[in-house]
């Protein structure tokens, strides 16, 4: 029990070291419409350029420094 709180207590900071997920512009293969989505809209849908964006508009791009890299792995460039 006591091992149980102190992990729960201990995992609590690193709830605040999550950030949201990025926004990405999307292409709709049908009609050319563009749309701004963390995630796929669906079938019919293509990521248009790779950029992360942190707003829902699409307008304020993250920098390069600011996205969050995968642990364990290095940069190539």
């Amino acid at each position: 029990m006591r091992l149980a709180i102190c992990l729960m207590l201990f995992s609590l900071p690193l709830l605040s070291l999550a950030a949201p997920a990025p926004y990405y512009k999307w292409l709709s293969r049908v009609d050319g419409q563009v749309t701004c989505q963390q995630t796929s809209p669906g079938p019919g849908w293509e990521l248009l350029d790779g950029s992360t964006y942190r707003d829902l508009r699409c307008t304020q791009p993250i920098q390069r420094s600011e996205q969050p890299g995968v642990t364990g792995f290095r940069s190539r460039g």
